[in-house]
Order: C-alpha cells, then sequence, then structure tokens
C-alpha cells in the first residue's frame, strides 16, 4: 500500500505564504541521514524499498518505528524515481502548470491564476539534483556544459529546467501537464473558456471542414481548445498530429502521432518539426494538424492546406487576432518564402483564426474569432466575426462573412 507524503504539517502562515517551518520537512528525519541512505541506494542502484530503506538506515545505527521508515522510504522514492516533492501537485487533476524558481518558491496554477505553495525543497542544490534526474529520465543532458533543457516526460509532462549561473541563484524548473483525457468542449463551455451557445459556431466549423489557426499567449489553452476540437472529427477521419511536444489528446479513434527528435550528443538523429509535417503530407491525413507553427515549417504547412487538405489547423503565438498574418509573414519570410506568396498561401489556405485570451483572473477564453479577406495590395488582414460576450458570442462586422462560409461548406464533402 502506498504512503501519500503530505508536504505541510501545520496551516500555511498566511494566503498564499510558504510553510512556516524552517525546514518544509513533513518526515523529521535529519537530512544527513537521509543524505547517506540515499547515497547508499544511488550507489546500488536499488529501488527505495521499506526493507532496503531499514538496512540502509540500520547500517547508520539508526533504529526507526515502521511509521519512521515508511515515510523515509516514500521520501526517498519520489526523489529517486519519481519528482520529489512536486509529486502531489503533480497528481493534483487540477493543475497544470508547477514553476519552481526558487527552493522555498513553488507555484502552482489551478486554472485560476498562479498560486504560491506551502511545498519547499531543503536547499538550491535539491532542485537542480530533481531537474538533473528529470532531465535524464527523459533522455536529455543536463549540466554545466548544457545548462537548460526542454524536453517531454515519460508521462506526457513538459519539462524546461535552466541551471546556473544561466539561471540566478538556483535552478529554475517549469513543469506544464498534460493531461491524459481531453477536455471536452461541453465542459469548456461549462468552465467558460467558450461563451454559452459558442459551441454551436465551434461545432459548425467543424463539420464544415475549414481550416482555421488557433492562436494566443502561452498558457491561454490553445492546445486544450484544440484537442476539444478535433474530437468533434468524425471517427470515419484519420488525424495526423506533428508537434514539437505531444501534448494534443484528441478523443478520437483515428489518430497518427509525430514528435520531433533533438540531435543526439554526437549531433546526429536530429528530427525537425519541418520534417515531419513533410512526412505527415505521405499518410493520408484527412486533417493535418502542426502543434504550434514557430519556424520553417509554415511554409509546407500552407502548401498543404492547398492542395486539398482540407479543415488543417495549428496553434501559433499572437497577441491578438489581427497580428496573426504578420505573425505568419514573419516565420514566413525568415523560412525564405516571399511575402507576396506568403500571403497568397495564406488567403487560399485558412479561413478563420479563434484567438484566446488569459485574463489577470487566470481564466482563458476565446476573445475573438476572425475571418480572414485579401486587401486592395494583395495582404491578408483578419476580419472581427465574432467577440466574447458573458451571454455569448457578440457579432462582428465579419460574421455575415463566417455565416455564409458555414453554411456553404456545411456537410461538405473530402
Amino acid at each position: 500500500m502506498r504512503t501519500t507524503i503530505t508536504t505541510t504539517t501545520s496551516p500555511p502562515a498566511g494566503p498564499g505564504l510558504p510553510d512556516s517551518r524552517p525546514d518544509g520537512r513533513p518526515d523529521g528525519l535529519p537530512e544527513g541521514l537521509l543524505d547517506e541512505v540515499r547515497r547508499r541506494l544511488a550507489e546500488s542502484g536499488a529501488e527505495p524499498t521499506p526493507a532496503r530503506v531499514a538496512q540502509a538506515l540500520r547500517e547508520q545505527g539508526r533504529v526507526l518505528g515502521d511509521a519512521e521508515i515508511l515515510r523515509a522510504a516514500e521520501r526517498l522514492r519520489s526523489e529517486l524515481v519519481g519528482s520529489g516533492p512536486l509529486e502531489p501537485l503533480l497528481a493534483d487533476p487540477a493543475v497544470t502548470d508547477v514553476l519552481v524558481p526558487a527552493p522555498d518558491r513553488v507555484w502552482v496554477d489551478r486554472g485560476r491564476g498562479l498560486e504560491l505553495t506551502g511545498i519547499r525543497f531543503p536547499d538550491a542544490l535539491a532542485v537542480r539534483r530533481l531537474a538533473q534526474r528529470l532531465a535524464a529520465v527523459a533522455g536529455r543532458r543536463l549540466d554545466d556544459a548544457r545548462p537548460w533543457v526542454d524536453a517531454r516526460l515519460p508521462d506526457g509532462t513538459r519539462l524546461h529546467a535552466v541551471l546556473p549561473p544561466v539561471a540566478v541563484g538556483s535552478a529554475c524548473l517549469s513543469l506544464r501537464v498534460v493531461r491524459p483525457r481531453a477536455f471536452t468542449l461541453d465542459e469548456l463551455t461549462a468552465a467558460g473558456t467558450v461563451p454559452p451557445g459558442g459551441d454551436r459556431v465551434l461545432r459548425a466549423l467543424m463539420d464544415a471542414r475549414l481550416s482555421f489557426l488557433v492562436s494566443g499567449g502561452t498558457g491561454s489553452g490553445k492546445t486544450t481548445l484544440l484537442s476539444a476540437l478535433l474530437g468533434l472529427v468524425g471517427p470515419d477521419e484519420r488525424i495526423v498530429l506533428a508537434e514539437d511536444s505531444a501534448e494534443l489528446r484528441p478523443d478520437h479513434p483515428h489518430v497518427v502521432r509525430l514528435e520531433t527528435r533533438p540531435a543526439n550528443q554526437e549531433g546526429a538523429g536530429l528530427v525537425t518539426l519541418e520534417d515531419l509535417v513533410r512526412q505527415a503530407l505521405r499518410m493520408r491525413p484527412d486533417r493535418l494538424v502542426v502543434g504550434e507553427v514557430r519556424g520553417s515549417e509554415v511554409v509546407h504547412l500552407l502548401a498543404a492546406l492547398n492542395t486539398g487538405h482540407e479543415g488543417g489547423t495549428c496553434t501559433v503565438h499572437a497577441n491578438a487576432a489581427a497580428d496573426v498574418p504578420a505573425r505568419l509573414e514573419a516565420l514566413g519570410t525568415a523560412a525564405g518564402l516571399d511575402r507576396l506568396a506568403l500571403h497568397s498561401q495564406l488567403a487560399a489556405a485558412v479561413s478563420v483564426v479563434l484567438h484566446l485570451v488569459r485574463d489577470r483572473a487566470g481564466r482563458r477564453r476565446i476573445a475573438e474569432v476572425h475571418v480572414l479577406e485579401r486587401d486592395p495590395s494583395g495582404l491578408v488582414r483578419t476580419v472581427p466575426a465574432l467577440r466574447w460576450g458573458a451571454g455569448g458570442f457578440v457579432q462582428e462586422p465579419g460574421w455575415e462573412r463566417l455565416r455564409r462560409l458555414l453554411r456553404d461548406r456545411s456537410g461538405g464533402g473530402r
């Protein structure tokens, strides 16, 4: 039976303040004693079972009761094969992000903005040790020669870590939790991400097989919304995903997942998102999806959406829906695509932009829906069609164009 470690033994010192205990340890065991047990287990490669922990403690001349041994074993197990004191946070189904900028500052996001927890690490070395171990689990190197890492853990959690001296004072650890089950559109509506009645527009968008982009800032809910929308795709369609880090979790029976790969220590084996988009086109996709466009892959994606691949989509970072054409232009020209050519491809390939924001309270919502059109100079601009409203989407000048697109393509064939 697994023993659950709690990270505080008394209420926090105040709202949002860390535990007032100076060591932040729940077990009362001397850190030096645990360090020696930790060293012995690491050297032997043995799993920290209660029996092995008890043996290591006896070798240190300490005789502890069963409860103390179980607490020590659980703590060491979480440090050596788990995520240490962060495990309770990562196991919380409401947590989306865990951020550790310092040993005594552990923040979480439960969808209401960042909250300071009472969890503490003994010192900066403990944060560094955890960051390096998680990087090793992901098959990546993290040390003084390579002081940062961006990787995916086996359970899908996104890991980013930076070591000193690049990170000042302490290793900085960021974990983005990817839940195994995608939210449904109904759940997003109940949570307020989609306004009342807005789900009908989104269902019509997917049924019409219009190609669209999901834009927004970091943590605004782009991946969450896209996963939910892909769950609306008909079961007879084949979805091919190309991602830097496998985060999309559509509830769909026919999904092919492709993920990039970094070069190894010899500099070989690199697989880029551009490579994946090219390969995806050869895999008979009914829906081609790029997790996030941020480089030269935009050229291949736009080309694909102009060659009969309807209903394709991707996410892109942008401050507002109106900024999306400029953002794609910057990516395309950096990849060698002429500006006018990029806008011509974009105008023919993409019809709609869904833009998400995150307000000061941490709530995520679809702030605006735009349609794309070309101006007299041939450049693409976006036209507001819908904007967020507490009682439902509010119609904007581009609504008639969007309504015609949805009506004309409703139930359209491939």
